[in-house]
């Protein structure tokens, strides 16, 4: 899916309120259950349950997950489930969150897609999000609309923020917002809000069963998308916002619009550049990439959607 080549909205952000890293279950962190205990508690299973599992166990020397799943009594993504509180890699163990099914790093954590956007997301730990180098959020861009730029941009928060450090999505995509509707929040208020001046409050929304991710819907689509975006109060944003978190990622609106993206990628700092396999042209992406090399963007590479 990769392929790498060798940016005063301050009063109007509400403070961000602490990750809870370990969410207490009856007075213990899930960490320190073990992984029945967490299933018992997920499926509510009774006493006579329990032994039940436990005596297959026994007989056939397995683990309890096993057991439990043997006996009908749980499901995989059960297990899955607690296997991730365990180790405090936090997804959507279904679809029934409220969620749609383009996050497949957080219902499908463990496909092949998922792994896709984990091996970017190493590429990206050392080219863009470095502790050595400049603070920078990174921008996702594309030559042309339906190249699957919030498709990725969610997912690859979704990856960046399994690592356990805060991260941010922003949606800055003011022409076609969809973000919101991808994480299954409300988008009244937003960032075209913060940036018309509007005193908007609790814009930052934390994402259900994703502690570590937040979202910067848009909120109000605006008639002037170009000229928010190249207010000074779009750059005090971001370098609040990159004192906030530990990554911020960025949608953009398509170039084929205008010069919003490439406006967008140099107030971020970082840039990463998505086409789409079969679709995109080869020269609309070739001026793209020139366009941001000559900005001040940092470009981290270019990535070829297969999906």
């Amino acid at each position: 899916m990769a392929v790498f080549r060798e940016s005063n909205a301050a009063p109007y952000l509400q403070p961000v309120p602490p990750v809870v890293e370990d969410a207490k279950v009856g007075g213990a962190a899930p960490h320190e259950l073990s992984i029945g205990e967490i299933i018992r508690r997920e499926r509510r299973l009774s006493q006579e349950q329990i032994e039940q599992i436990l005596q297959y166990q026994r007989e056939k020397g397995v683990r309890f997950g096993e057991a439990a799943v043997a006996l009908g009594l749980a499901s995989q993504q059960d297990v899955l489930f607690a296997l991730s509180q365990q180790f405090n890699y936090f997804y959507a163990p279904d679809a029934k969150r409220g969620y749609s099914n383009e996050l497949v790093a957080a219902t499908q954590p463990f496909s092949h897609q998922a792994e896709s956007f984990r091996a970017i997301r190493t590429q990206l730990m050392m080219r863009v999000f470095s502790q050595d180098d400049v603070r920078r959020a990174i921008a996702i861009v594309s030559p042309d609309s339906g190249d699957g730029k919030t498709f990725f941009a969610a997912n690859l928060a979704v990856v960046l923020s399994q690592l356990g450090g805060r991260t941010l999505v922003v949606d800055a995509d003011l022409r076609g917002p969809r973000l919101h509707e991808l994480f299954g929040i409300e988008s009244r208020s937003g960032l075209s809000g913060i940036l018309s001046g509007r005193a908007e409050t609790s814009v930052i929304k934390q994402v259900p069963d994703l502690p570590s991710l937040y979202v910067l819907p848009v909120g109000v689509t605006p008639p002037n998308p170009v000229e928010l975006v190249e207010r000074p109060a779009f750059a005090l944003l971001m370098r609040e916002l990159l004192s906030k978190f530990d990554h911020v990622v960025v949608d953009t609106p398509a170039a084929v619009y205008g010069a919003d993206a490439t406006v967008i990628a140099a107030r971020c700092g970082a840039a990463l550049v998505l086409a789409r396999q079969g679709r995109s042209k080869v020269s609309r992406l070739q001026d793209l990439v020139a366009t941001l090399n000559n900005s001040p963007a940092k470009l981290a590479g270019v990535i070829l959607n297969e999906y």
